[in-house]
């Protein structure tokens, strides 16, 4: 996709210029290593809020990334955080290896993923692995390279269900019994949204936005 495309590609002129602006400079800096870079979460599928959505990113690359790169790809995003202020602090970004897209389940490599203003070079992938690569293998948008289906086994949807289950399990069910983490009200809407999505995966119709899961579970479980 084009630059010019690209600054016309969501209703938010200043995401549109700060994705034009990461895939130009992403490009640059790591040459021919690039693969594909691609628009996910929300924003690629209808369910952005403005005023608390993320926006996710990923870079696929053929080989890892060496030191220099590391060090090249987080002064991008310390760039993109000086240029788009609104916004730091709410971009995440994962840098995976082509050969790890193989991976039906999360793979035991590491990859570099930039999120809370950090650069992580080596951080681990859990359970979200295969669910998000349902959410971009229906809805992400290539903003260079090739469909990212492309890039991925075919996914069968009862091992989408089963990590639903494990992060269940994993991830969400001990913070029930944070009170301090709890504490926070940003923290309980996220969890009852992520929890709508986990029930909607395991025992309804698959995997969905956030917004669609919350009416659903409203709709069958209005006890809740």
């Amino acid at each position: 996709m084009d630059t010019e495309k690209i600054r016309k590609l969501t209703p938010y002129q200043d995401i549109n210029s700060l994705l034009a602006d990461w895939t130009e400079k992403a490009k640059n800096i790591l040459g021919e290593n690039v693969v594909g870079l691609y628009l996910s979460g929300s924003l690629s599928y209808g369910d952005f809020a403005p005023e608390r959505s993320d926006i996710d990113l990923q870079a696929v690359v053929r080989r890892p990334l060496n030191e220099s790169e590391l060090k090249s790809i987080e002064q991008l995003h310390r760039g993109l955080d000086e240029r788009y202020p609104a916004w730091k602090g709410r971009l995440e970004c994962t840098y995976v290896p082509l050969e790890l897209m193989q991976e039906v389940l999360p793979p035991k490599t590491p990859r570099p993923w930039w999120g809370f203003d950090t650069l992580y070079a080596e951080a681990g992938a859990g359970n979200e692995w295969i669910i998000n690569h349902y959410f971009l293998s229906k809805h992400s948008v290539a903003l260079d390279g090739p469909d990212f289906t492309t890039l991925i086994p075919p996914l069968d949807m009862r091992e989408v269900r089963k990590a639903s289950a494990r992060d269940l399990f994993k991830e969400w069910e001990p913070k029930i019994n944070d009170s301090e983490w709890l504490a926070n009200p940003h923290y309980q809407s996220y969890l009852v949204l992520n929890l709508c999505r986990i029930l909607h995966t395991v025992i309804g119709n698959g995997p969905a936005s956030k917004k669609v899961a919350a009416e659903w579970t409203k709709a069958a479980y209005p006890q809740w």
